[in-house]
């Protein structure tokens, strides 16, 4: 026990250093683990007080004990066996199967990602290209909703800029957990998507064990108090209109709708844009008949670093006004739960109608995709003017008190836009942009639909 033994140098340092892993492994990193938690939940104690609806407990889980409780669950277990008896596998087989489902859907939420980051570069970008307006009853929809229902904000999908803006505007209410679809799946784009607490869905995936994998990772959410936002169009409008609803998210939400539990509060939000970043994009998939948007990440990467240097360089050009109104909320327990999907889809989509905001480049594209030919600016303005009598309650205060320069700043907007010009004989819309021009007036002609009857 007391000979001396001689070791080589290497073996030496491999038992120090496998030493070193096992003393780390069993006392050093739970300690360091357990003392950032414990300031982690510090932190968003301290975050849940300013938080009109504070973060729910299920949404701070760790990821890893999600999975398991969404692999292990009874529905998902008997959709696992039904999957291995219809594809003629092994039932170890389906489990794994559902677990890469389950780690693809479940997200890494982080408070700080979110908090620290997500949301303080969502307000930079957003008022670095936007002038941000909301509706004057936005508050008070959402100080109506008892603090133990479950809030699933259902919006209008205009531009990938939603998901940004409507995250930067909700930073004081809570924190908003999203669906987003293959086009996110891209390093490191994913990853911090994940953090922010969205998760994946795969829009084309038919499987029964997918869905059910995904329906019941939904319901859990909603069961757990997770505010939502579902855009229930199932992807951007490609002509500027609210397109029919799909049905996916919003039936397993009502499936899983527990009466005895916690009520679902359905909030309509309405959002529309003098600018939409993609519009031309969007119109020349619309024209293909498909949804392969031709732009690439690199485009949208040097857009944002733009953008930010103009910041930096006090030079900031806005695009306008963008604009987000909350519609009447929808009581699930209200509503009734044995209502079939397709009507609170429909009843929910005539509310986002309904709060449609009306800005000013919108309103102009109205007017002048009426008419057949130019019209002087003092003309324009005139039917500007009356048009806006019926839709003034709609409409930011700065621009229906002040409608001519409105106006004006419309126009010029649209010029530099290259929609439309101006002539001698007055402004007229550029004979290849009528597309781009229906864009924009389809997001309001809803507005107009009765004076169109009357007429």
């Amino acid at each position: 026990m007391t000979q001396v033994v001689e070791l080589p140098l290497w073996l030496f340092v491999l038992i120090v250093l496998f030493a070193a892993v096992t003393f780390a492994s069993h006392f050093l990193f739970p300690s360091v683990r357990w003392f950032f938690r414990r300031r982690l939940e510090r932190a968003v104690a301290r975050l849940n007080e300013r938080l009109t609806r504070p973060i729910e407990p299920f949404k701070l889980a760790r990821r890893y004990d999600m999975i398991q409780r969404l692999i292990y669950d009874p529905e998902v277990t008997r959709e696992i066996v039904n999957h291995a008896k219809a594809n003629n596998v092994p039932e170890n087989v389906a489990f794994e199967r559902a677990r890469v489902y389950a780690r693809e859907i479940v997200p890494s939420f982080s408070a700080f990602t979110y908090f620290g980051f997500g949301t303080r570069l969502a307000r930079l970008l957003v008022r670095s290209i936007y002038s941000v307006w909301t509706g004057p009853r936005n508050d008070e929809v959402i100080q109506s909703i008892p603090k133990d229902a479950t809030v699933v904000f259902i919006m209008n999908h205009r531009s990938n800029m939603d998901y940004v803006l409507v995250t930067y505007l909700a930073a004081q209410t809570s924190a908003l957990s999203y669906a987003v679809g293959e086009w996110a799946r891209v390093w490191p784009l994913s990853r911090l998507i994940k953090m922010m607490g969205a998760y994946f869905i795969r829009r084309k995936s038919r499987g029964g064990l997918y869905r059910k994998v995904l329906a019941r990772y939904v319901q859990m959410a909603t069961a757990g108090g997770v505010a939502q936002a579902i855009f229930p169009e199932g992807g951007l409008s490609l002509n500027g209109r609210l397109m029919p609803p799909r049905m996916g998210l919003l039936t397993y939400v009502l499936e899983g709708y527990d009466p005895e539990g916690r009520d679902v509060v359905f909030v309509p939000v309405a959002i529309n844009y003098d600018r939409v970043l993609e519009d031309r994009v969007l119109i020349a998939a619309a024209a293909r008949g498909d949804r392969r948007f031709g732009a690439r990440i690199s485009v949208v990467v040097k857009f944002i670093l733009g953008k930010f240097w103009q910041g930096l360089r006090g030079r900031i050009t806005r695009f306008g006004t963008a604009a987000v109104v909350f519609g009447e909320p929808l009581s699930l327990r209200s509503f009734g739960a044995d209502e079939p999907v397709e009507t609170l889809a429909t009843r929910l989509m005539q509310r986002i109608e309904d709060a449609m905001p009306v800005l000013a480049v919108p309103l102009v594209a109205h007017v002048l995709s009426q008419q057949t030919g130019p019209m002087s600016q003092e003309d324009l303005t005139a039917q500007v003017q009356e048009a806006a009598i019926s839709v003034s309650d709609q409409m930011p205060n700065d621009t229906s008190q002040n409608l001519p320069q409105a106006v004006a700043q419309a126009l010029m907007q649209m010029k530099k836009h290259q929609v439309i010009e101006e002539t001698a004989s007055g402004w007229q819309v550029i004979p290849d942009q009528m597309n781009v021009l229906s864009f924009y007036a389809n997001s309001i002609t809803h507005r107009f639909r009765d004076d169109a009857t009357a007429a």
